[in-house]
């Protein structure tokens, strides 16, 4: 009830300003303020009397076989549950807020993408020691995991040298890009607008156009690097991946909003090495966990549930890869099998393709209109695009690898985001493959590893045909080889 007194408070606060302003100028400044005064009381009162009621009559019980939850008011009234054999993880959540009043929100999930909800529990929200209790009860599987394969404790701590990989992502130049955005939009509000603009003129006035694009652009940049770290303090703050008695991998981390996301080692099929073009080059990468039933629906607020370690050096992340995956050595490290030349060809074929286009439209435009400089935008696209792509294209063919490291099927792929992917070879289900017109003739083709984890398939390009059959044969016996042709 206090939560939603405070949230109540600062709505009316956030609205009692221009709303004060826009009356007082036609009402006087007196009744618009006793006017605007009732209808903030009445929005606090109303919001707290609201939230009590709905508590009063929302109940919820951990039994032996199911976790139940009664809410509704009077007449609207829904009771839903969940058997407990089920529940594959219990995430603790707080803002600020909630913090300051000691309580938590307990989200239980199914990890099932069932739609509308149906999969999971909130329950917001709750003392924080109550949190942790039914974490603690609910996801309690001691007796599941051998006594043999115990290695509790710390996992990864949060070093703050980490942030200087922040700001070398695409939130960077965003975060720039609606920071001037928001500017323009807030004076536009205000009624300022044109004073901004004159005011910008008259700081460059006299200066050459390029010179005011890439001051600006900088200034955004600027803006979007202090956000981005901003971003990153709030999200890894005190940042802690710790193995739990029971095999319970836990993420706590944040500032402002305190997170604690729990994943089932019973779940957990492998990792994922995810390095961005721009971290890469600073030889960084950041750990993603494969497993099942992870939280599918909602994407937008639980995307970070598999995310287990930040952009950190590549050693760090290799070895933290390891000790979730209890392996000696990083699975992720091992060395990989090349894919044939063919495959590179393939990939400078469409990266030059897809750079000529703009300008073969542009020249077709120039010939067809008689416009002699869309003929030169058509060249100067060419000279800057084209470069460019051979250069992806050729660093995406020698990202191009696939092998087996012990226990582990690893593939890796990609240039503009490379992802090196370590999944264990029993938690394949099926093999695809795919080989089109071209494919064939090169003597190249597609694997696609089929599994109830992470994003359900993993690929590996372009490998030559025999050598791939080979491998997916090996990498998972049994599992293809009624469907093989071996030659006498």
């Amino acid at each position: 009830m206090y939560v939603a007194a405070v949230l109540g408070a600062g709505f009316a606060a956030g609205g009692a300003v221009p709303a004060f302003l826009a009356l007082a100028s036609s009402m006087g400044g007196g009744r618009a303020l006793l006017l605007v005064a009732a209808g903030a009381v009445l929005l606090v009162v109303g919001g707290a009397v609201t939230d009590h009621l709905r508590w009063r009559w929302t109940r919820y019980r951990v039994g032996a076989e199911r976790v139940e939850l009664h809410t509704g008011l009077l007449v609207v009234q829904r009771r839903r549950s969940l058997p407990r054999e089920r529940i594959r993880s219990v995430d603790l959540t707080a803002n600020l807020l909630l913090r300051l009043f000691g309580l938590v929100k307990v989200r239980i999930g199914t990890g099932e993408n069932t739609g509308g909800g149906e999969s999971t529990l909130e329950l917001d929200a709750v003392t924080r020691a109550e949190g942790e209790r039914l974490r603690r009860v609910l996801l309690d599987r001691a007796a599941e995991v051998p006594e043999a394969d115990h290695r509790d404790g710390e996992l990864a701590l949060l070093d703050f040298r980490w942030i200087r990989y922040a700001p070398i992502s695409f939130v960077a130049p965003l975060l720039g890009a609606a920071a001037v955005g928001g500017l323009f939009q807030l004076s536009e509000w205000f009624g300022v607008q044109h004073d901004v603009i004159e005011w910008i003129g008259e700081r460059f006035q006299g200066a050459a156009l390029l010179w005011l694009v890439l001051s600006v652009a900088a200034a955004a940049l600027l803006a979007g690097v202090i956000g981005a770290l901003g971003l990153w303090v709030e999200m890894w703050w005190n940042y802690r991946l710790e193995r739990e008695p029971g095999g319970t991998l836990r993420v706590r981390r944040g500032l402002l909003t305190a997170r604690s996301l729990s994943i089932e080692e019973r779940r957990l099929r492998g990792v994922e090495l995810v390095e961005p073009l721009g971290l890469r080059l600073c030889g960084a990468a950041r750990v993603d966990a494969v497993a099942t039933g992870l939280v599918k629906e909602d994407d937008d607020r639980h995307a970070d549930h598999k995310t287990l370690l930040p952009a950190v050096p590549r050693t760090v992340a290799d070895e933290v890869a390891a000790r979730v995956l209890r392996e000696p050595a990083p699975p992720t490290g091992a060395s990989l099998t090349a894919h044939p030349a063919a495959a590179r060809t393939r990939r400078l074929r469409w990266a030059v393709g897809a750079a000529l286009l703009p300008a073969l439209v542009l020249a077709l435009l120039g010939a067809v209109l008689d416009v002699q400089a869309l003929l030169y935008a058509a060249a100067g696209c060419a000279a800057v695009l084209v470069p460019g792509a051979v250069l992806l294209a050729l660093d995406a063919y020698r990202n191009l690898g696939h092998g087996v490291s012990g226990a582990y099927l690893v593939t890796r792929s990609g240039s503009v985001r490379r992802a090196t992917v370590a999944l264990q070879r029993g938690g394949v289900i099926g093999w695809t493959l795919k080989q089109s017109y071209f494919q064939r003739r090169a003597g190249l083709l597609t694997l696609t590893a089929t599994t109830a984890a992470g994003d359900g398939a993993y690929d590996v390009y372009d490998a030559d045909a025999s050598e791939g059959l080979r491998f997916a044969a090996a990498a998972v016996p049994g599992l293809l080889e009624p469907f093989l042709e071996r030659a006498e």
